[in-house]
């Protein structure tokens, strides 16, 4: 029994697994949500009219929610909706793509509540965590990670494998953000650091560590078809078109959250012609390839994450998309390529070109603009609200700052890929219900699959039957020359 436990074969029965996971972690939250989860004075009926007391506030339309919620809803369209499209790319691996981002999302968030929650909103005295309006947004935040994690995976691993790496991907989520915002007190609020840098890390040393050697059975199956291709377009579109909300979704009210959206769409928007251009160039006849279009483009959006509500200026956030377009583009043609190649590393997505890197290069370039911070330009009160200069960080001056956010950027990388191997190692116990090596990329494994009305074998048909005809008349044009 147990050298079939440990052996090498592989089966995707998942009917006791993926129902045990789901229903267990379900109700434990239903338990963990009951002993600590409450709502906050804003969205407590009895706390919200003592606030309005007590701050003397007549309109209902002070409440948070009225300011949060915009950006709260195009966070939740761009975890959905566009993560969830933008993994349709593979021919026969839509339905994992999407319906796998919803369930690891909808667990994810439940998860983040409380261990976000648990670093950052327990009240001492009572040991309850309330949540509001913001606490939803970041929720969203932290299962991004996950997501980000599941694109290096996609196709490889089972969907009770997906639950561990949000599992675990959450939680250490909730730790490197508490270093990395708390301790180190840096700035990060569209999460080029604590969201990308670590979500694209985590998800490549999982895959490193899940290496298939004999992946290449998978090989017809690892690639987009025509319509495919334009759903994964959609999912990108849908990011493109919201990030600015996502890199602004919890600024500093006012002119922090007005300059993060004009920052990051000026950057989006020169990123998508330095990747068309980038693409053109790498095609023999310039032709482009849709692979670039959907990820490189929105680069720009992640290098912004950091430095999106500082001083950076409209051109240099012009410039920061310009590079990342390059940068992105040149991933997707030379370096996964070689990653596969010489460190074994299989990246479905490409998200070291999309996450890994954009998020590094824009905790560095966040690390930059804070340290050239002065107060000129931002004002005395500018700086103090801006980098939150505040009770025992009142007197850290802009080049400890900056070096503070390099510092941050570093950690994070770490913890993806300390966790990301750890993880991984969990996960090459055989009792997840992983597919094989030739069994990759195929819905067929976890779905039922409708009935295709066009599937194979008539094509093949129609196929030999052009075949048969040409040799009719070639036979007739023959026997005719005999003749």
């Amino acid at each position: 029994i147990a050298a079939n436990f440990f052996g090498p074969q592989k089966n995707t029965y998942i009917r006791v697994s993926l129902p045990a996971v789901c229903f267990v972690w379900q109700i434990a939250m239903v338990v963990l949500f009951g002993v600590f989860i409450r709502y906050d004075e804003e969205s407590d009926e009895k706390g919200w009219n003592e606030f309005k007391k007590s701050h003397n506030i007549t309109s209902n339309i002070e409440n948070d929610f009225y300011f949060r919620y915009p950006s709260f809803q195009d966070v939740h369209v761009m975890i959905f909706v566009g993560f969830g499209f933008l993994m349709t790319f593979l021919k026969r691996y839509s339905f994992g793509g999407v319906g796998f981002n919803f369930l690891i999302a909808a667990f994810g968030l439940q998860w983040a509540l409380l261990m976000q929650g648990w670093f950052h909103a327990l009240d001492p005295v009572t040991g309850k965590i309330t949540i509001g309006i913001e606490s939803l947004i970041n929720a969203d935040f932290c299962c991004a990670g996950s997501l980000i994690a599941y694109g290096a995976l996609l196709g490889k691993v089972s969907p009770v494998q997906l639950m561990v790496v949000t599992l675990f991907g959450v939680t250490l989520f909730a730790v490197e953000e508490y270093i990395i915002l708390d301790l180190f007190h840096c700035r990060d609020a569209g999460g080029a650091m604590v969201i990308h840098t670590f979500g694209g890390y985590y998800g490549l040393a999982i895959s490193w560590v899940l290496y298939r050697p004999n992946l290449n059975l998978s090989k017809r199956l690892n690639g987009s078809v025509y319509h495919s291709d334009l759903f994964a377009m959609i999912g990108a579109l849908f990011l493109w078109m919201f990030w600015p909300s996502f890199n602004s979704a919890i600024t500093n009210h006012g002119a922090g959250q007005h300059r993060t959206v004009i920052n990051t769409y000026l950057a989006l928007a020169s990123c998508v012609l330095t990747t068309f251009a980038i693409s053109s160039m790498s095609q023999k006849k310039g032709k482009l390839d849709m692979v670039h279009i959907q990820n490189a483009s929105l680069a720009a959006g992640v290098a912004m994450g950091t430095a999106a509500e500082l001083m950076i200026t409209p051109y240099g956030s012009i410039i920061v998309g310009f590079c990342c377009g390059i940068i992105s583009t040149f991933g997707y043609l030379y370096v996964t390529p070689f990653l596969e190649k010489k460190l074994k590393l299989q990246d479905t997505c490409g998200i070291h070109n999309l996450h890994a890197v954009p998020g590094m290069l824009g905790g560095f370039v966040g690390a930059i603009v804070a340290a050239t911070a002065t107060e000129e330009i931002y004002g005395k009160e500018g700086l103090i609200e801006t980098f939150d200069l505040t009770g025992k960080f009142e007197n850290r001056t802009m080049s400890t700052q900056g070096g503070y956010q390099a510092a941050g950027t570093c950690v994070a990388i770490a913890f993806g890929l300390v966790g990301g191997v750890c993880v991984g190692f969990i996960l090459r116990f055989p009792i997840w219900g992983d597919p094989a090596d030739d069994f990759c990329f195929d819905d067929e494994a976890y779905w039922e699959l409708p009935e295709d009305e066009e599937t194979i074998p008539p094509v093949l048909e129609y196929n030999n039957h052009m075949v048969n005809k040409h040799h009719d008349t070639h036979e007739s044009q023959f026997s005719l020359e005999e003749s």
